[in-house]
């Protein structure tokens, strides 16, 4: 006597997951394909992007932070004289780097504080409530950074790169383009930070000179000059109240 055949469960699971897949498969073939927005409308007052195009754009902005940061603010200037006051010192890693780029940020953020409240009023705060489109905004918000660098760019440097862009004699500083503004702003910055850290080094020299001079007369040849005027310089530096008189001669001068 034979036994009835069983079909196993796991066939109509099977079966039930195919036709299901099918299913799927037939409505994603007839499902139109979504497309993304690019322009949403164009006015007087611009274009308007949509929100992802907005977003893309945000993020390719922020990718050139770094070197906006660097090369229209004053970070430069602070972070060379905060390099070159470790280096007359004669302390190798003290402060350490982050604390130097940390402290310069800051400093930064203190010299630019009214720069970047004039960005913030005139084009940010505008833009976020749809009053200016982007193009107005960006705009609005190189005026008080094209002001600023104004102010710290020299005028020999900025004839020099107005001679090498051949620019027309009638440019000035206040109308020519950013492709120039901001390499003659960057120079002039750099001119100031070394003229500042030539003012920091002398004290120190006639330490080291000094000392070197001591330990040659006493025979002591095989001392190190550095490693004795090391101290002495930091005592200098502290009584002198060093760190006040640097920060605040660095931050009056971007007021001129």
């Amino acid at each position: 006597m034979s036994r009835p055949r069983r079909h196993p469960a796991w066939r109509w699971l099977a079966g039930a997951c195919l036709l299901g897949a099918t299913g799927w498969a037939w409505a994603q073939g007839n499902t139109p394909p979504a497309t993304l927005p690019l322009v949403i409308g164009q006015g007087p007052g611009g274009t308007s992007y949509s929100v992802p195009i907005q977003t893309l754009l945000f993020f390719t902005a922020l990718s050139f932070l770094p070197a906006v940061l660097l090369m229209m603010t004053a970070f430069t200037r602070i972070v060379i004289v905060l390099s070159l006051l470790r280096q007359a010192l004669g302390t190798q890693s003290a402060p350490p780097n982050q604390v130097i780029v940390g402290l310069s940020l800051f400093l930064t953020l203190f010299v630019m504080g009214p720069t970047l409240d004039r960005v913030y009023e005139n084009a940010y705060k505008p833009y976020t409530e749809s009053a200016i489109s982007f193009e107005e905004a960006l705009a609005r918000g190189e005026a008080p950074m094209r002001e600023f660098m104004m102010r710290q760019t020299r005028q020999s440097d900025f004839e020099l790169f107005a001679r090498l862009a051949q620019l027309d004699a009638g440019v000035t500083v206040e109308n020519a383009p950013l492709r120039v503004l901001v390499p003659a702003f960057v120079i002039s910055e750099l001119k100031t930070a070394f003229q500042i850290g030539f003012m920091i080094f002398i004290p120190f020299l006639i330490i080291d000179m000094i000392v070197a001079s001591v330990l040659m007369s006493l025979g002591m040849m095989m001392l190190s000059p550095v490693l004795v005027a090391l101290p002495f310089k930091l005592m200098l530096f502290v009584l002198a109240d060093g760190w006040n008189l640097l920060i605040g001669s660095l931050a009056a001068s971007f007021s001129t």
